[in-house]
């Protein structure tokens, strides 16, 4: 039989549980003014939180709207900055407890505009911004927000607004919803260059999105001259690292070739290939960012599209993505003659007979590669780290000569790498029953884990 004591101890927190789930002590939004830069007039000043996304703060709800700053900026849709900020910073009304939705006609013609743009990136339209999950105007149940010859679909705060809260935008000066042909809307627009002399070599081909004779400047115009420093510092200091890290070690290979007998000699190629990558980005460190990735030839300067010169970006070009390319391939041999080795119990000169065709492997497909890129004038600028590479302006060549054959290596070297491993097992499980120790062995199986 339970104590009163032990009774008494339960209504406490009976009655701290029933003051919790009371509706009554259910906390108001209380209005707070609007501190998202993208949603600063908007044509309304005040918010609360959280709103539908469940955004504690405008910091949270901050973070994720500006993902969209960039189409918000290229104007593929006049509603859709509007739209955004209606979701994820609502309007606060005084006067109006109840939540105030975007039209569905705002929704619908923002992903109109936008929706094909966002397609063209590999993008979809965010399931959370459904439409139909929007009320439409008019409805007599659910009030909401469109741009409308008044202020707002049947809002309370249209007819008698508060002192506090802006009116919900009203769209001055601009003409119809948008499409995806961003006519007359969208044009080109800073920090973008539009290409206006018909002379020049990329007029009538460049374009951003759907907007022809608009190309990207020099340097990257999303990041302060504060950002550009710190990414050229910290470029240049890891590819001077990576170049006294590699030239010590093909150093130490020239000395005593042959000290290093395959298996292990591949990762002597493999640290050749890195030091000339470096060497490539210490190139674009001396020369300049705008020397190398940008063409200079024209009154603005613009970054490098599909081209195979000057001499300096193709020389760059070459250095990292042919060695690059060269010591993912190296990579695979190192997995290849590890399995060899570890799992068919091959000799180091059983294994050195197939070096030639190592050797083959290493460098005639990515040679292959670099004249393939260079024949379809492929060669475009960065406009981040300032050197010249395949794809950066150009999604499918990305595709092609990039995420590619890289995934292909990974996948083709990852096989190779499990089942050396799946041998090593073996090993150390037959090691075990003889009664000896395995820990040097479970050292190099941890040592070959961290290095490949």
């Amino acid at each position: 039989m339970d104590s009163p004591m032990e009774g008494s101890f339960w209504i406490p927190l009976a009655l701290c549980a029933l003051i919790l789930w009371s509706p009554v002590c259910a906390r108001e939004p209380v209005c707070q003014e609007i501190s998202v830069p993208l949603c600063r007039g908007i044509g309304y000043n005040y918010t609360y939180m959280p709103n539908q996304f469940n955004h504690d703060t405008q910091d949270e709800a901050g973070l994720e709207v500006h993902q969209f700053w960039p189409l918000v900026e290229i104007q593929c849709s006049p509603d859709l900055r509007f739209f955004l900020c209606s979701l994820y910073t609502p309007i606060c009304l005084e006067d109006y407890k109840k939540p105030l939705p975007p039209c569905r006609g705002v929704c619908e013609r923002a992903k109109a505009g936008c929706a094909p743009l966002m397609r063209q990136y590999g993008f979809p339209w965010p399931d959370r911004m459904r439409c139909d999950l929007l009320p439409v105007q008019g409805d007599s149940n659910t009030l909401c927000m469109d741009y409308n010859r008044t202020d707002a679909t049947a809002s309370p705060a249209a007819a008698e607004p508060t002192s506090r809260p802006g009116k919900p935008y009203n769209r001055k000066n601009k003409s119809s919803p948008g499409s995806s042909s961003c006519e007359p809307e969208c044009h080109c627009r800073a920090p973008m260059v539009t290409v206006s002399n018909d002379r020049h070599p990329l007029y009538n081909w460049v374009k951003t999105g759907q907007i022809p004779n608009c190309a990207m400047p020099c340097h990257n115009p999303y990041l302060s001259q504060e950002e550009r420093t710190f990414a050229t510092f910290w470029i240049g200091i890891w590819s001077v690292l990576c170049f006294l890290s590699t030239f010590a070690t093909v150093a130490t290979f020239l000395i005593d070739i042959e000290r290093f007998k395959y298996p292990e000699r591949p990762i002597i190629f493999l640290s050749a290939c890195y030091m000339f990558v470096s060497v490539g980005y210490i190139i674009r460190l001396i020369a300049g960012h705008e020397r190398v990735a940008c063409n200079q030839d024209h009154e603005v300067d613009l970054i490098h599209y599909e081209t195979r010169g000057p001499a300096l970006c193709t020389l760059v070009f070459l250095l990292i993505y042919f060695f690059g390319m060269a010591s993912a391939i190296w990579w695979v041999i190192l997995t290849f003659t590890w399995f060899l080795a570890a799992g068919m119990k091959w000799g180091n000169e059983a294994i050195a007979r197939f070096s030639q065709y190592f050797h083959l492997a290493a460098w005639l497909i990515p040679s292959v590669k670099s004249i393939a890129v260079l024949a379809l004038s492929s060669v475009d600028g960065d406009s981040v780290a300032g050197i010249c590479y395949v794809g950066n302006q150009n999604l499918n060549n990305l595709r092609g000569f990039v995420l590619a054959p890289l995934v292909i290596y990974l996948f083709i070297g990852t096989i190779f790498l499990f089942a050396g491993f799946v041998s090593m097992f073996r090993i150390r499980s037959v090691i075990k029953q003889g009664g000896t120790k395995t820990d040097k062995l479970e050292r190099l199986m941890v040592r070959i884990g961290v290095f490949m």
